[in-house]
This record gives C-alpha cells, sequence and structure tokens, in this order.
C-alpha cells in the first residue's frame, strides 16, 4: 500500500531578514492529512513566520514548502488552504453574510452558488441566525466564528490559524476550543495552530511543535493520542497534566 501524500511538507525551509536578523533556522517538518498540529512558542520563536511561510504569505529565504507535493502557490490557486488571522478582520459596514461571502466574491463564484456555501459555513460555526448582522452587533468570540466561517467558505482541506483566540476571556477560548475540534473532527480537516497558550496546545492538538526563540527553531515534536476524549474532564486529568508540565519543562529548557 501506498503511503499517504503528506498534507505539508517544510523542506529545511528558513527565513532571514534583510538585515541578517535569523527569524528562523532551517526546519524540516511532515504534516499528514487529518491532523491538529499546533506551533507552541514564546513570542520570537517563528511560529507565525514558519505558517506564513506554509501560507504562501512570505517566500522561505531558502528551502522549500510543498502542499499535497505541490508548490504552495498552487495550492492557494486551487483554495486548498485557508487562513484565520489573530484578529477577525471583518468589514465593519457589510452584513455578517457579505464577510463571509468575500473570499467567493474574490475568486468570481456566482451568487447563486455562493449563497448556500455561505449560509452552510454559518451553519457549521453555529451562525446560521445572524447572517443578516453587522460585525458591531456581535461579541468578540462571535466575530472569531465569523472569520473561521470566512475561511470555511473556500471548503479547503487545510486550516491555518495564527492565535485566533488569543485575545479572548478564558471561558468563551475555552468554548471556540472546543467548537474548533469537533469541526476538525467533522470535516475531516488539516490544522495548523499558533498559539503561546500550553494548555490550549494540550486541549486542541494530535502533535505540539515545541519552538524556541534567538534563533527560531524547533526543539521538540510531540504526539498526543488522538483518542483521547477532549471534554472538561480532560483538562483537569493526570494525563493532562502531566502533558502540560512536560511542555513547561520543554520551554524552560529551550529558554535557558
Amino acid at each position: 500500500m501506498n503511503a499517504p501524500v503528506p498534507a505539508i511538507e517544510v523542506l529545511s525551509a528558513e527565513q532571514v531578514y534583510p538585515n541578517g536578523t535569523r527569524a528562523l533556522t532551517p526546519v524540516s517538518l511532515s504534516i499528514q492529512p487529518g491532523e491538529f498540529v499546533t506551533l507552541l512558542g514564546p513570542s520570537g520563536c517563528g511560529k507565525s513566520t514558519l505558517l506564513k511561510m506554509v501560507a504562501g504569505l512570505l517566500e522561505p529565504s531558502d528551502g522549500r514548502i510543498l502542499l499535497s507535493r505541490k508548490p504552495v502557490q498552487d495550492a492557494n490557486a486551487e483554495h486548498e488552504l485557508s487562513f484565520v488571522f489573530q484578529e477577525a478582520t471583518l468589514m465593519p459596514w457589510s452584513t455578517v453574510e457579505a464577510n463571509v461571502r468575500l473570499p467567493l466574491d474574490l475568486a468570481g463564484v456566482p451568487k447563486a452558488e455562493s449563497t448556500p456555501r455561505v449560509a452552510q459555513a454559518l451553519e457549521m460555526v453555529g451562525l446560521g441566525a445572524f447572517g443578516k448582522h453587522r460585525p458591531r452587533e456581535l461579541s468578540g468570540g462571535m466575530q472569531m466564528r465569523v472569520s473561521i466561517a470566512r475561511g470555511l467558505v473556500t471548503q479547503p482541506r487545510l486550516l491555518l490559524m495564527d492565535e485566533p483566540f488569543g485575545a479572548l476571556d478564558e471561558f468563551t477560548r475555552n468554548k471556540l476550543d472546543a467548537d474548533l475540534l469537533a469541526l476538525w473532527r467533522r470535516q475531516g480537516l488539516t490544522v495548523v495552530f499558533v498559539t503561546h497558550s500550553i494548555s490550549e496546545a494540550v486541549f486542541l492538538s494530535t502533535r505540539v511543535i515545541v519552538m524556541a526563540a534567538r534563533p527560531g527553531r524547533i526543539v521538540e515534536d510531540i504526539a498526543i493520542d488522538p483518542g483521547i476524549p477532549r471534554d472538561d474532564d480532560y483538562r483537569t486529568s493526570p494525563r493532562f497534566n502531566e502533558l502540560v508540565r512536560h511542555l513547561q519543562h520543554s520551554l524552560s529548557e529551550a529558554h535557558a
């Protein structure tokens, strides 16, 4: 039987800025379809840099990145990936439906086709009844749901998320983490998620990539059994606490 084609292959990719700052040392990484991989580490360790390189928003200084064995630009052209930013970045003058429809409008998708896809994406994030609202009428958590729906409306196979819940209160963040996991399972997505939060990484991930700064680099790659029920009981379980302690130690060692 042939081995599955990796969803993402990072092949000795690095990032050195024109002023000589090495944001990311050569990184090699393979991510399989259906994995939920979290990039965890302090500010300045290259998490967002690596994510933007995978998204094609930033060219590697050296090395290559392939998505399903194709160059990133080809995958982008075929709408195989979506990127969810730290801020919801919604158009305040437009309705929720119009904000979600934007990628389809830019791609020239006819309204007869885009309308049911927008409705489906909003249902996926629990906002089916809010299509006619404006962003200012929604809470911060609901605005992030709109941003996620906009990422899903192109029906991508790969979802890249750069600290999307970092500005939210803990209760809302925990709820959206659980909702995101349910969505990941239901849609069969491959997710790469950036966070500073150790507990969030342990709750969400099938793999945690630990990164350290000065220069940005990968220091550990930890697998987490995807069969573990990810519920409120898991957050207080011995296994959860064991993983949190391990990651805290890894980050402390890397920082030292």
